[in-house]
């Protein structure tokens, strides 16, 4: 059954219903998928600019209060307290460099209040092997922080609900943390910055990092949305001839 049929000279236009409905049913997904990618990358854009702002700003103070997680993510934190070192956890397969590592987050308890912040405090090399965890000294006393403020949901990605292993675990699921450790804590994960002798790297990507992959599969999925639609135009446009009913 065709939708209709349109003749201009010797070429007859007639695009069947089936055909068309699938065509128009991956072009419409294409282009869905196109502008998925593309808010993706103003999304990281507007992140780096909302970041670039900040960081010529001074820090914001933790304190006693409960921060406000929108206001103050991408901006500068400064903090006091003492770090709690037997809730230290290890997140696996963090690689820096083409080197697989750990990265060491461990909550801070806050000065002169009952809240605590976890702090990611940077990034260390796997151990000569995997049943030999890497200790890096936890700095004791009271000590300053500064760092950058990030969304624990979604830095890290939980693909499936699984339970932890002892101290590593494969993603960080703030949620299940805050319960295992029953901490009250605030609702941002702290990228240290603060130089510390522990032997941690902090080299923190920028939150822009990735812009130019997600612009490259949204050109892809608007090239095959457009290769669609002429295919779809092409294959139902004949030529007309004379002996044809």
């Amino acid at each position: 059954m065709h939708l209709l049929k349109l003749r201009v000279g010797a070429w007859q236009f007639s695009p069947r219903v089936w055909p068309t409905l699938a065509a128009l049913f991956f072009f419409v997904l294409t282009l869905w998928l196109g502008n998925w990618q593309s808010g993706r990358a103003e999304t990281k854009r507007a992140l780096q600019a909302r970041y670039d702002v900040a960081i010529r700003e001074a820090p914001i103070h933790v304190g006693s209060a409960l921060l406000d997680r929108d206001s103050v993510l991408y901006r500068k934190l400064e903090v006091r307290g003492v770090f709690d070192a037997a809730h230290t956890i290890f997140l696996d397969n963090r690689v820096y460099k083409g080197v697989a590592g750990y990265h060491v987050l461990t909550p801070l308890i806050i000065d002169g209040g009952p809240l605590a912040i976890l702090v990611n405090r940077g990034w260390v090399a796997v151990g000569p092997s995997r049943e030999q965890i890497p200790l890096p000294p936890t700095p004791g006393g009271q000590v300053r922080l500064e760092g950058m403020a990030v969304d624990p949901h979604s830095r890290y990605i939980e693909l499936m609900h699984a339970p932890s292993q002892g101290r590593v675990w494969q993603n960080l699921d703030f949620a299940r943390y805050a319960a295992t450790t029953r901490l009250a804590l605030q609702p941002v994960l702290l990228l240290q910055t603060t130089p510390l002798a522990d032997g941690l790297l902090r080299d923190w990507p920028r939150p822009d990092t990735g812009v130019s992959m997600h612009v490259s599969y949204a050109i892809q999925w608007y090239s095959l949305a457009t290769t669609l639609a002429v295919l779809w135009l092409v294959l139902n446009v004949k030529r007309h001839r004379n002996d044809d009913d």
